[in-house]
């Protein structure tokens, strides 16, 4: 009986970890993963998202960024989950500067789908799917009836799984972690058609998978995040969460994708984040730090966005970001590579939106 209960207050705090008090699942350090299954949906978690940005050109020089993102979210009703699908897609003209972005929800039906066997998620006539033959990705999303993304994309690199142990972890909070997948490069083939204009592209994009029941812990209001996709074939994940006194939380983190496809992870205390610029929204006011220097091992990097607004303005959510296509900026001056920078919480606190109690 003794041996009864000590086991069971041992195991209490592991249990009580397990989920959130309206019971969606945590990330639990150790879990193996299982291909092509953890490429799909996970739905006893609350939040997921399928995440692909990157920069394309054509042969009739003109140079595209983009972003085509499927979201899932839980929600509990009336003692039932309902699933809800947001998409964003976006297209930034670097030549004209010209920005295109859409969003759209859907519940799960008809009109929204993530499968649970594998990657494919749709919504709408937008769709991300895994061709498991090939390994192939591909994309088909229209943006406002403006432009249509026909993209083809293969892994150059090994999927990196982020963090310690298969958590990547966003405060001190149990809560406050994900399950964090990623292939870092994507080889990228297709076409973009502009109003009547089509144009052949190639390049590289970036795929983050993340699933999880909260992203933030209390006095944490947003974040920066970039992804950089160097000349020298590594590549850079940073995340910076950020506390209600503009201080950068410990749990921020930087890793790099070594050419042989290795993983490293360096803390807080080993980067700096340094704004060198601003730019401040017509529309919802916000000012985003849109250009960035960091610097890491005797390395300085600089972020520069192709053009300065590169907003999604929250039409749906009303949550405004901005995520821009970027150029990588050595410490000669030198183009050295391309990056995506995400700015999140800066037109509003995010807190109680990415922020559940543990149970």
């Amino acid at each position: 009986m003794k041996h009864t209960i000590l086991l069971f207050l041992l195991l209490t705090p592991w249990l009580h970890a397990q989920t959130t008090t309206d019971g969606f699942a945590l990330p639990q350090p150790g879990k193996v993963f299982a291909f092509p299954r953890d490429h799909g949906s996970h739905p006893d978690f609350r939040t997921e998202w399928w995440y692909v940005t990157g920069h394309l050109d054509s042969k009739d020089g003109h140079r595209f960024g983009f972003q085509v993102t499927f979201f899932r979210q839980a929600r509990r009703e009336d003692g039932k989950t309902l699933q809800l699908h947001l998409a964003h897609a976006a297209l930034l003209d670097a030549k004209t500067g010209r920005f295109l972005h859409q969003e759209r929800l859907n519940r799960s039906g008809w009109d929204a789908a993530s499968s649970e066997s594998t990657l494919a998620v749709q919504n709408g006539n937008w769709s991300l799917t895994l061709d498991e033959t090939t390994q192939h990705l591909h994309i088909a999303a229209t943006i406002n009836n403006e432009a249509l993304l026909q993209l083809e994309l293969e892994a150059v690199k090994p999927l990196a799984i982020f963090g310690k142990d298969g958590v990547s972890r966003k405060g001190a909070s149990e809560t406050a972690a994900s399950h964090y997948l990623t292939w870092p490069r994507l080889k990228t083939t297709g076409t973009v058609k502009l109003g009547a204009v089509e144009h052949a592209v190639t390049g590289e994009a970036w795929m983050d998978h993340e699933f999880s029941s909260s992203q933030l812990e209390a006095g944490q209001v947003g974040w920066d995040w970039a992804a950089l996709q160097l000349k020298d074939g590594r590549e850079i994940m940073v995340y910076r969460m950020r506390r209600k006194d503009g201080s950068s939380d410990p749990a921020s983190t930087l890793a790099v994708v070594e050419r042989d496809g290795k993983l490293r992870h360096l803390a807080r205390d080993a980067f700096t984040w340094e704004v060198l610029g601003t730019w401040k929204s017509p529309r919802t006011g916000a000012e985003y730090p849109i250009r960035v220097r960091l610097a890491f091992e005797g390395e300085s990097l600089e972020l520069k966005p192709l053009a300065p607004d590169q907003e999604q303005d929250g039409g749906i959510t009303q949550l405004p970001y901005w995520e821009g296509a970027c150029d990588v900026i050595d410490s000669h001056g030198q183009v050295t590579g391309r990056s995506f920078l995400e700015l999140a919480g800066y037109a509003g606190d995010l807190t109680g939106h990415l922020s559940p109690k543990a149970k």
